[in-house]
C-alpha cells in the first residue's frame, strides 16, 4: 500500500491535508496547508495582492517562495526565473494552527496591451532532522497561477475550436487561442445532433494562454465513426460557458 494524500478545494481556497500512515514500520509525515486565493489577478485599479497561507497542521512549517514567468509551446508549460514580481516575505515559517500573509506586487506598471503570466510557487523546507529513525518527511509545493492586466477589458481571449477523428473511432478536440488573454477550460463534452446525452466527454481542467494551443483526447461512448456530421460542443471557462455547433472533420 502507498501512502495517499487527501485533497480538498474549497470555492475561495485549497485545503491540502496529509494523513499520517505507518506502512512498513515507516511513518509518513508531512504538512496541512490552507492556501486562499487560488490564483492571483493584477489590474491597474489593484497593483497588489495578499496570498495567506494558513498552518492547520500540529507541526512548524518553513516555507520558501519562488516566482516563474509562465509561457507556453505547443501547448506545454514553460517556467523562466524572474524578477518581475516583488513576494514579501520570500520566505517564512509558521507555526501549528498560524498563518502568514505573502504579499504580491508587480515591480513596473507599465503599459499593456496584453496579459502576462507568472507562477507562485510555495515550496515547503525540510525539517530538523526526525528523532525518528523510520520516519520520512513529505515535502508539500503549491503552484499558483498569476495573471496581469494593467488595462481591465483590453485583454481578452478569442477561442477557435475543431474537433476531428483520432484512432478506434475516437475523437480530438483541439482549441486555439488567438487573443491576448488566457482562458481556462473546464468539462468538456461532445453531443450529436438531437442526442441528450454526450457521445465524448472529460473532466479536465487546462489553462490556454494567448495565442496558445491545445487538444484533448476523448473517448467516443457511440462505437461508430460519425462521418459528415456537426456536433455539439459545451464547455466551462473562467469567463463563459460555451455551447456552440462544431463541424466534425471527414476523415
Amino acid at each position: 500500500m502507498k501512502p495517499f494524500i487527501q485533497y480538498f478545494n474549497y470555492a475561495r481556497g485549497i485545503h491540502f491535508c496529509f494523513v499520517l500512515l505507518l506502512i512498513h514500520s515507516v511513518e509518513v509525515r508531512a504538512a496541512s496547508w490552507n492556501v486562499e486565493p487560488v490564483r492571483v489577478e493584477l489590474t491597474s485599479e489593484q497593483t497588489t495582492s495578499a496570498i495567506t497561507i494558513s498552518n492547520d497542521g500540529d507541526q512548524v512549517t518553513s516555507i520558501q517562495v519562488q516566482v516563474v514567468a509562465w509561457s507556453q509551446v505547443d501547448g506545454k508549460d514553460v517556467y523562466t526565473p524572474t524578477k518581475e514580481l516583488i513576494i514579501s516575505p520570500p520566505i517564512f515559517t509558521i507555526n501549528p494552527k498560524q498563518e502568514q500573509i505573502v504579499r504580491v506586487a508587480l515591480r513596473q506598471h507599465s503599459e499593456l496591451t496584453g496579459e502576462m503570466t507568472y507562477r507562485i510557487n510555495l515550496q515547503e523546507l525540510p525539517a530538523v532532522a526526525l528523532s525518528n529513525a523510520s520516519a520520512v518527511q513529505v515535502a508539500l509545493r503549491v503552484s499558483l497561477p498569476v495573471f496581469i492586466q494593467m488595462q481591465k477589458g483590453i485583454a481578452v481571449p478569442k477561442m477557435v475550436w475543431h474537433v476531428e477523428h483520432a484512432a478506434d473511432k475516437n475523437l480530438i478536440v483541439n482549441l486555439r487561442n488567438q487573443g491576448n488573454a488566457h482562458i481556462q477550460i473546464t468539462d468538456l463534452a461532445l453531443y450529436a445532433p438531437g442526442v441528450e446525452l454526450p457521445i465524448a466527454s472529460d473532466t479536465v481542467s487546462s489553462y490556454v494562454l494567448a495565442g496558445q494551443s491545445h487538444q484533448w483526447f476523448l473517448k467516443s461512448n457511440t462505437g461508430e465513426k460519425l462521418i459528415g456530421t456537426r456536433l455539439r460542443l459545451k464547455a466551462f471557462t473562467d469567463i463563459e460557458n460555451i455551447d456552440t455547433e462544431i463541424a466534425l472533420d471527414t476523415p
